[in-house]
């Protein structure tokens, strides 16, 4: 979830349509796809200019951008059931390749440019077999100038293509072909293979790239393209065995397997999967959903297989469907007879893991990362579905209606109960500055824009930050001891809690909305920078888990349009006679101890309490020196997964994950 804080600006152009269902490899093909399905729209001479116009930014996330671009051309053949096996694998270099077994890019003349087809692919913005709707009903990318910005943004790109019995090659360096397209051989095998090294002069942060990050996103594509396996190698590190480092991704069932892989950590209310795929007014819709015992709704919306964690019309659709026929239910049951008050929306999905995909041929979107869709036909076709499927499953199934229908009683009734908290946390945050908690020590500056607090573990250290602070600008808000584990705590205990009353008030933000109760609105958020300080020990790292569980399950908007930081105090000072230099790493550590010669002491940190207000203030508050941790949400899926693994009741999948990562001791969702 973490990247460096002066990590590239928020994506501003998000990617837009993908893939359709189909059969693989078993279909006929119908349509040619030949030279002439390729279509130039226009030039690509400012791709490397404006880079992030394209990628949304030049930063990590932008760099892993570049191989679902790749991937994706490869998922669109899927889903015209021409291919079924996608291999990524990274090199030793940090350059990708990606190999697929679909039909191969057409090789030969095309008519309007004068050159082969595949340097048309390659080279020009917008030219891509997706622009003919022949030959891919629904497909994705940026609208279709992925492959040739991923092209200009390489310093080196080389592409293979088996088609027609034949081997064919093209290289490029920065987007200009370097020969044109020529046969290298024969061959029985059919696709296309690209290897390409992104350019160190457009990712000048990092051309690292990580291997959980892709991994993640290859098991998510095939969990949304069932029946194809998706390989990923990394040639950089091996295992125990001497092996590559390597994972295979295959589903059978799609989205209820899907829901079963992020439900994994928690424990089920009803032990069936309620799930349905098919057409509604000509949109394909594909549903899974699930009931555990959490407080927490977790529900997950595609659009051509790219997360819409904005939300939109499909998910607005589910929750009408679901509202709607699980009230109509409850109501013929009885159940509600003795209730004094109504059921809202949000109690019917408290405890739900739900997952919506749909796939749109001009898909529009709205929101600040253009990632909630705005197509109002969706909505009627994704709430049809739901609506058809539950009435279906619960009359088929009316021993779990009887229990979801009774986990939404109790969640009404905790919504009750939380009302009041809720009220009162509301009232405290909109009153005047004489409303501020007690141990807030805020600044002087009046523009949110230019004020940062510091949530700081424990009073002492609290008190060191006060005393090491600029005043002007940056507020410290001392926190108690562990704040709750709100993913264990029901809504209620959540608001009556102390420490998190004391956030929501010190923040200024207020909650819920008609749609949904714990909605944030941050237009009166009085600090734009929130910046989680705790020790650099274990019961620190527990402590900024559960901060960021907090954040994550209630404030998550404040992630989302990135105010959330953490700080990085370092580990250790070596000092010789009157230098010093500090160290955040043993191997840091270790090498300014080396430059020494000799006669040095190690003093180290254990805490923010054991530093100076000059100390603290030098390494860890200072802007001019400090490292800054900025919290996003690369993959809201595995976010939720990792959080509710590590902070719910299930012990066995904490524990192994414990024991795979404690020598590192580094999660980075």
């Amino acid at each position: 979830m973490s990247e460096e804080a002066n990590n590239e600006e928020e994506s501003k152009k998000k990617k837009e349509a993908d893939r359709v269902p189909g059969e693989h490899l078993t279909g006929e093909n119908k349509r040619a796809y030949s030279a002439d399905s390729i279509q130039a729209l226009e030039g690509m001479e400012h791709v490397r200019m404006r880079p992030s116009m394209y990628i949304g930014d030049v930063g990590v996330r932008g760099l892993h951008h570049l191989v679902y671009e790749v991937v994706d051309n490869s998922i669109d053949e899927a889903m015209g059931g021409h291919c079924d096996a996608i291999s990524v694998i990274i090199n030793e270099d940090n350059s990708i390749t990606t190999k697929d077994n679909g039909r191969g890019i057409p090789v030969d003349l095309h008519k309007k440019e004068g050159i082969s087809a595949l340097e048309v692919v390659m080279t020009k913005i917008g030219a891509g077999g997706k622009f003919d709707k022949d030959s891919y009903k629904v497909s994705g990318g940026l609208h279709g100038v992925g492959v040739s910005v991923v092209n200009a943004l390489s310093d080196k790109l080389k592409a293979t293509v088996y088609r027609d019995g034949k081997i064919w090659e093209q290289e490029y360096e920065r987007g200009k072909s370097m020969y044109p397209v020529k046969s290298i051989g024969e061959t029985t095998e059919r696709g296309t293979m690209v290897t390409f090294h992104p350019d160190d002069q457009i990712f000048t942060q990092t051309i690292e790239y990580s291997y959980e990050t892709l991994a993640n996103r290859m098991r998510e594509l095939s969990f949304l393209n069932k029946g194809v396996t998706i390989s990923i190698t990394d040639k950089r590190q091996k295992d125990d065995n001497g092996e590559y480092v390597s994972d295979t991704f295959y589903s059978d069932e799609g989205l209820k397997e899907f829901v079963k892989f992020l439900d994994g950590n928690r424990e089920s209310l009803i032990q069936n999967v309620i799930s349905m795929e098919g057409e509604k007014n000509d949109i394909p819709v594909e549903v899974a959903m699930i009931y555990n015992t959490s407080y927490t709704e977790n529900l997950h919306s595609y659009v051509n297989n790219i997360n819409t964690h904005e939300g939109g019309t499909h998910l607005s659709g589910f929750r009408r469907g679901l509202t709607t026929t699980l009230k109509k239910y409850a109501d013929a049951s009885g159940m509600l007879d003795k209730l004094k008050f109504e059921i809202q929306g949000d109690d019917f999905r408290e405890g739900l893991t739900a997952i919506v995909s749909v796939k749109v041929q001009e898909p529009q979107f709205e929101g600040q990362t253009k990632t909630k869709l705005g197509n109002r036909e969706v909505s009627s076709a994704v709430s049809q579905a739901v609506s058809e499927m539950l009435t279906n499953y619960l009359e088929e199934h009316p021993d779990d209606a009887k229990v979801i229908v009774q986990k939404v009683i109790l969640a009404a009734q905790a919504r009750h109960a939380a009302t009041k908290a809720r009220e009162m946390v509301q009232r405290k945050t909109v009153m005047s500055i004489g409303g501020l908690p007690g141990k807030l020590s805020d600044c002087s500056e009046q523009d949110p824009a230019l004020c940062e607090v510091f949530l700081v573990e424990g009073d002492s250290a609290g008190g060191t930050a006060k005393q090491g602070r600029d005043r002007n600008f940056q507020a410290i808000l001392p926190l108690r001891g562990k704040i709750l584990n709100v993913e264990k705590a029901m809504p209620h205990r959540v608001f009556e809690n102390e420490e998190i009353k004391n956030i929501y008030t010190a923040l200024g933000v207020t909650i819920g909305t008609e749609e949904d109760s714990k909605a944030l609105n941050l237009e009166k958020l009085r600090y734009h920078k929130v910046v989680i300080m705790c020790d650099a020990d274990v019961d620190g790292s527990h402590i900024e888990t559960l901060i960021l569980t907090f954040f994550f399950r209630y404030m998550r908007e404040l992630i989302e349009e990135g105010h959330v930081y953490i700080a990085t105090p370092p580990l250790y000072m070596v000092k010789k006679g009157q230098k010093k230099q500090y160290a955040w790493s043993d191997k840091e550590r270790d090498a300014i101890a080396d430059s020494y010669s000799g006669g040095v002491s190690i003093q180290r940190y254990k805490g923010l309490g054991e530093m100076n207000a000059e100390q603290l203030w030098d390494t860890t508050m200072n802007p001019d020196f400090r490292t800054l941790r900025q919290i996003t949400i690369e993959n809201a899926t595995e976010t939720d997964r990792v959080f509710s693994m590590l902070m719910g009741d299930e012990v066995p999948p904490r524990r192994e994950f414990i024991e795979k990562n404690a020598v590192y001791a580094n999660i980075d969702t």
